[in-house]
């Protein structure tokens, strides 16, 4: 009896596996090649995470792609778009960076500055730097999660920055593990403590979490307003960024065929409210890409549109822009992670390829 039981759980869980990884066979990924890089970084010292991508408005050609080393003696490395490091650049000595985002226009001391922000999960602190100068402008950094006593509760992890309409800039907080009944994310206002450096106000908490596994990517829609997270092994989930909207979550999409984790969440705008959300399917080497409008009836619909099978490896984290930077990326700039210790630079249009749109 026992011996058929365990036949019949195995059976069952590998039928379970089987629809998780389901994916429509109609759309035009299955048989397409790998899509290949432009640019691979050079390498950084540990392991690569997450990355954020800076546009240099005056000189878009001297834009920089800032990137974690997740290590206890790890860095933010600054990468030029020719994929070589940019030594006297990087920020060293930080204790265990995980995810990475930036901001532009930051009031200090008067004037509007562009911030790059990460997660510094041994310290429990988040690291902030002014760009492209890569200065710090934290006072040493910004404790998170105060007063959380949970296993792993104050462990950061994912960041991402919201700039409100009014110019508020919120720095959205994820941790390694957290409450499930909501409450993961941490929302901070970021602002001049006096002194040109940022000090963080803690806002408000909400976010669901299935407790699977972790919630590690956060992105954030601007011009939309939403906040998306990756509940890895379980869907990608969305919310208000305003936190006069409230704390119900809007949607969950993404649910059904991943391979594993759910993770780097990036969004290409083709107009301010169209364009597509892009979402790491890490266990397969791929993204998944839904459409960022939604549908008609339902705007927190987020139909699937491609998955793009790409060379990086087991990726975490994500960023996209776009806008065109160079002769080699004309039309926008994707970057993955991935686990040799690189970054990959992709053009849009390659990932794009013929079922989705360039912005013109």
């Amino acid at each position: 009896m026992k011996k058929l039981q365990l036949i019949n759980i195995a059976v069952l869980a590998l039928f379970a596996s089987a629809c998780a990884q389901t994916i429509d066979k109609t759309l035009p990924y299955a048989n397409q090649p790998e899509i290949k890089p432009a640019v691979i970084t050079e390498s950084v010292r540990f392991d690569t995470d997450d990355p954020a991508i800076w546009v240099n408005k005056a000189d878009p050609a001297k834009s920089l792609v800032i990137g974690t080393d997740k290590a206890a003696d790890g860095a933010l490395y600054v990468f030029g778009l020719d994929g070589k490091i940019i030594k006297d650049k990087v920020v060293r000595g930080l204790q265990r960076p995980n995810n990475v985002d930036l901001a532009y226009g930051l009031m200090l001391n008067g004037k509007p500055t562009d911030i790059v922000i990460t997660t510094e999960r041994i310290t429990h602190k988040l690291r902030i730097y002014s760009l492209p100068d890569m200065k710090p402008v934290d006072n040493g950094g910004i404790d998170a999660f105060v007063g959380e006593e949970g296993f792993e509760f104050r462990d950061l992890m994912g960041i991402s920055i919201y700039t409100a309409k009014d110019g508020k800039m919120y720095a959205i907080a994820g941790r390694k593990s957290g409450p499930k009944t909501g409450g993961y994310l941490w929302q901070y206002l970021l602002q001049d403590d006096g002194t040109g450096n940022v000090k963080a106000t803690f806002v408000r908490k909400f976010g669901e979490y299935s407790g699977k596994k972790e919630i590690e990517s956060i992105a954030v829609d601007n011009e939309l307003g939403y906040i998306y997270y990756s509940d890895e092994q379980v869907g990608v989930r969305q919310y208000y960024a305003d936190p006069e909207k409230g704390d119900k979550q809007l949607a969950i999409f993404g649910t059904t065929g991943f391979a594993a984790d759910h993770e780097g969440i990036s969004i290409y705008k083709l107009t301010p409210t169209t364009g597509y959300i892009l979402v790491s399917d890490q266990g397969a080497n791929r993204f998944q890409i839904f459409s960022r409008e939604g549908a008609a009836a339902n705007p927190y619909e987020h139909k699937l549109l491609k998955v793009a099978n790409v060379a990086a490896r087991q990726s975490d984290g994500s960023d996209v822009v776009n806008v065109p930077l160079n002769s080699t990326f004309k039309h926008g700039l994707f970057v993955a992670m991935s686990d040799d210790k690189t970054f990959h630079y992709y053009r849009w249009e390659d990932i794009a390829g013929k079922e989705l749109k360039v912005k013109n």
